[in-house]
């Protein structure tokens, strides 16, 4: 097997769309082709910095930080393991937008967007053995593991800058279709707290609201009341982390079905009547397509296991 030496090293900006990535998924990323023993072995040596320190493989980059990346030597050919066919005809099947600069997939709940941290294998792995002839396909943004729907992949580098600079300046819409728990006060149309994204030991990630973190603004519109909750169709104008979830249960109304920031008892109740995931579907997005410049309007169906629910609420 013949291999290559990358020329140079790299200095990376990340992005909005790239912030909370552990270093080592990033870096897998973004060196295809590269074992993870290797990817793993800069990292111990100290190659790789983020704002010229030293990280750790956990290390989180966050929107603005510069990640040097040494030269590397790539292998042409990628030892992956093989998705089960279940789940490479589940993603064929997701596919609600496809021409020859993007890909927008109905992401379903449980598939996390990158592999790493317990996950041998996520969406963006994928997809590249859905599509094997794809060598430039990348995540134009994520949505967390638990939440479904419209997710864009982008099959150019100029197309997946093009659209993450349209992300950075606020210019895609993105709503979300959400169920709380309890009664949402119609008159709470918005929720405007900045939010700060927080690394335990155990390496779990827990945003909160606070006067240090990041602008955050949510904004709500009830669609129906039920006996046990609230459906909401929820707009955002920042992507932060986790945002809706912590919005949500500020307002005292978290989401259901959400095991990090929700309600335990109102779980347990609403798990009888079958919610095994955490209700928060990403439902519409609208963007600028980044080749032709059409006005692009995409709609995520609400998935069958929570049409479900809705039915015995």
């Amino acid at each position: 097997m013949s291999s290559q030496i990358a020329e140079s090293v790299q200095m990376i900006t990340i992005t909005e769309a790239e912030d909370g990535q552990r270093v080592d998924n990033f870096l897998c990323g973004r060196l295809k082709g590269v074992p993870k023993s290797h990817v793993y072995k800069i990292i111990r040596s100290g190659e790789v910095r983020v704002n010229k320190g030293r990280v750790k493989a956990s290390t989180r980059v966050e929107e603005g930080d510069i990640v040097r990346i040494p030269p590397v030597r790539k292998k042409e050919e990628r030892a992956e393991g093989q998705a089960p066919d279940r789940v490479l005809d589940q993603l064929r099947k997701a596919v609600l937008f496809e021409d020859n600069a993007l890909i927008v997939l109905n992401k379903p709940s449980g598939l996390a967007v990158h592999g790493g941290s317990g996950v041998s294998l996520g969406l963006i792995e994928v997809a590249r053995q859905v599509w094997p002839k794809e060598s430039k396909l990348e995540l134009v943004h994520r949505l967390d593991r638990e939440t479904s729907g419209c997710l864009v992949l982008a099959r150019t580098r100029a197309a997946l800058l093009d659209m993450q600079q349209q992300l950075q300046r606020y210019k895609v819409t993105k709503e979300y279709t959400a169920l709380c728990v309890g009664k949402w006060p119609s008159h709470m149309r918005s929720i405007d707290a900045p939010l700060l994204r927080n690394q335990l030991k155990s390496g779990e990630r827990v945003v909160r609201v606070s006067e240090d973190g990041k602008q955050a603004e949510t904004l709500f519109r009830v669609i129906q009341h039920y006996k046990l909750g609230s459906l909401l169709r929820v707009g955002l104008i920042s992507g932060r982390t986790h945002q809706i979830r912590v919005h949500t249960q500020l307002a005292g109304h978290p989401l259901a079905g959400d095991s990090k920031y929700g309600d335990e008892e109102a779980n347990k109740k609403l798990k009888g009547l079958g919610l095994k995931r955490l209700f928060l579907h990403s439902s519409y997005l609208k963007f600028r397509h980044p080749i032709s410049g059409e006005v692009i309007e995409i709609d995520a169906p609400l998935p069958d296991e929570l049409q479900v629910v809705l039915g015995k609420l």
